[in-house]
């Protein structure tokens, strides 16, 4: 009896207690998000981090990525939340270290589909073990547009850019799936600004989630603002700066 619990665990609502993806397409702010986690450092596995003060070691392996998750695991660190930037790097460097080890180039070398299990295996007990950790763990990943077979037809819908295997590990694993995206507010009669927002609840047509039910459908894109709700629980309209960039919606002319 003494290793069975006494108590419930409590709800756990501070972001540096969970594992997230947050994924959209490129230049949208997700970097700039994660790098407001609190004591972040991030694990780069690409370059684009020029434009923010933050904590980074540069991973170009999936060896680096080992060593940098042994050292984190130590403990003798300020950081509280682990930025791997991008998800996508590190499923390919996994992909490529499997490889590497066992003589192949290819998982499909290996007969019964026991390299892509390989390969998945080794993904999973790595990332596993880096959400284990007493850290947040926000993971980012590239959008991209994929087309659904249903029953009424064929529709597109938005997810990670991750492989299909890599994409049922993190979809089992996270707390929170983010899809960062664009949207429309109009100003005036001729003109449509667009605010960052992050979707979280399930959508026909693009990949979101939230296990901890405390969060709106829709938030800026926004770390303060991704912590209040979740502190709130309580849904807030999504309220952000428009971003730059604007379209016109007036028509052109013809030239005729």
């Amino acid at each position: 009896m003494g290793m069975l619990p006494t108590k419930k665990t409590p709800p756990k609502l501070n972001p540096a207690d969970l594992t997230v993806l947050l994924y959209g397409k490129p230049k949208l702010g997700k970097s700039t998000m994660c790098s407001q986690a609190e004591d972040a450092i991030f694990l780069a596995t690409e370059p684009g981090l020029n434009h923010l003060d933050v904590y980074q070691a540069p991973i170009t392996s999936w060896q680096q990525l080992l060593d940098a998750a042994a050292e984190i695991a130590k403990g003798d660190h300020p950081f509280r939340t682990l930025v791997l930037d991008t998800v996508d790097n590190a499923y390919r460097f996994c992909h490529e270290h499997v490889c590497a080890k066992n003589g192949i180039k290819h998982p499909s070398d290996l007969p019964y589909g026991k390299g892509h299990a390989l390969v998945n295996n080794e993904f999973h007990r790595v990332i596993t073990k880096l959400a284990s950790l007493p850290y947040g763990l926000f993971m980012t990943s590239h959008a991209q547009e994929r087309e659904i077979e249903g029953r009424g037809g064929s529709y597109t819908k938005v997810t990670p850019s991750i492989p299909e295997g890599a994409r049922k590990i993190l979809l089992g694993l996270v707390d929170v799936i983010g899809y960062a995206d664009l949207e429309p507010e109009r100003q005036g009669e001729n003109q449509t600004t667009y605010r960052r927002v992050l979707r979280t609840k399930p959508a026909k047509h693009y990949e979101a989630g939230d296990r901890t039910g405390r969060l709106p459908e829709t938030l800026p894109l926004d770390y303060a603002a991704f912590t209040a709700a979740l502190a709130s629980g309580q849904p807030t309209p999504a309220a952000t700066p428009p971003a730059k960039a604007t379209q016109s919606t007036k028509p052109a002319k013809s030239g005729k």
